[in-house]
């Protein structure tokens, strides 16, 4: 079956990525920073309200997958606790300090996730060699793998995309992800062949704030907390009819 992934932050987002075609959701908080952790509340109202699978994505900060022990607890109690409230996958990744995927603690993890779907997230595209860590992905049993091709977009990494899917042969689903919509889905299908792909179709909309303090900033300091991303279900069922077109 060929996936069109959404990955959002917001019910609202779940419910048009939904709409918009998506086969699945990775579901996050912030993904204005790359996504961390979702909060259990957030995985349950979204559980409600559609009928695709929900895989969560479980990264407790932002910043680099190299994790402390007391990170890796935190990481494992995630785990756990999205399986209680009903996850239908989850989507992990820790890396060595020298660029190699921690086999000891990720096959901690995925036996704690089962019988959930697991998916190595763009850890993968920091690691440093992609072709042992693929190797190594596939012996932990990993069924999915998020990556750009470690490059900043999916089009930049298209032609290492295409020699992971080659090299895979089948045994794990290489997903295409970073910058993908309708105007590079098709360049990226034709270049990787690829059976799966990751995007977030985010459009960026006015907050309906009328009064505004120019002089206090809830956050970075370059964000507005007046410019807010929501998932754009038309822009989803674009790509979605590119790839059922060219499939």
């Amino acid at each position: 079956m060929l996936h069109l992934e959404v990955c959002v932050d917001t019910v609202e987002g779940a419910i048009a990525a939904e709409q918009g075609g998506a086969t699945r959701l990775e579901l996050c908080s912030n993904l204005i920073i790359g996504g961390t952790t979702p909060s259990i509340s957030l995985l349950k109202i979204v559980k409600e309200n559609v009928k695709i699978p929900v895989h969560a994505i479980i990264r407790p900060r932002f910043g680099d997958f190299c994790y402390s022990d007391l990170e890796f607890e935190e990481i494992k109690d995630q785990v756990v606790a999205m399986k209680e409230a009903g996850a239908d996958g989850v989507v992990i990744g820790i890396v060595k300090p020298e660029g190699l995927l921690d086999k000891v603690r990720m096959a901690e993890l995925i036996e704690l996730a089962k019988p959930m779907h697991v998916a190595l997230h763009r850890a993968f595209d920091v690691c440093k060699d992609p072709f042992e860590t693929l190797e190594t992905a596939i012996d932990l049993g990993i069924q999915t793998i998020l990556t750009s091709g470690q490059k900043q977009t999916a089009l930049g990494g298209a032609d290492l995309l295409g020699a992971l899917i080659e090299k895979a042969n089948d045994k794990i689903d290489i997903m295409p992800g970073g910058g993908i919509n309708s105007d590079t889905i098709l360049e990226i299908m034709e270049k990787t062949g690829a059976k799966s792909y990751h995007m977030s179709g985010r459009a960026e909309i006015e907050s309906p704030m009328i009064y505004r303090n120019p002089n206090v900033s809830m956050g970075l300091d370059i964000l507005s907390e007046y410019s807010l991303f929501k998932t754009d279900s038309h822009e989803i069922n674009k790509v979605k009819s590119i790839i059922e077109k060219n499939k």
